[in-house]
């Protein structure tokens, strides 16, 4: 797997509507009315992990589920950690919009 420029980084990010780049991660906030929509969340965030087997760092706090998306293995950002957050926004959030406040 290769390491993306920054350039490659910036056009991608330009595609994925609330993420951001923090150092060598993708990261995206998301937040939610209750806990347990949070929860919900982070389940299907792992089946589509699962499936493409490249999991994110998941930190929960409350209502507010924040992830961190990169190829440990590669110590930066590669093509899979843009298909995974790519995957996490079709297959994820069209099922959860209705109880997420806020990306």
């Amino acid at each position: 797997m290769t390491l993306l420029s920054d350039q490659e980084i910036t056009a991608r990010l330009r595609v994925l509507k609330g993420w951001k780049r923090e150092k060598d991660f993708l990261t995206k906030e998301f937040k939610f009315r209750r806990f347990m929509d949070g929860i919900r969340f982070i389940n299907s965030v792992a089946r589509v992990a699962e499936k493409l087997e490249h999991h994110p760092d998941i930190y929960v706090r409350w209502t507010s589920v924040k992830l961190l998306v990169q190829t440990h293995d590669e110590g930066g950002l590669t093509e899979r950690d843009f298909e995974l957050a790519s995957s996490i926004e079709k297959a994820v959030l069209s099922s959860s919009r209705r109880r997420q406040i806020s990306a």
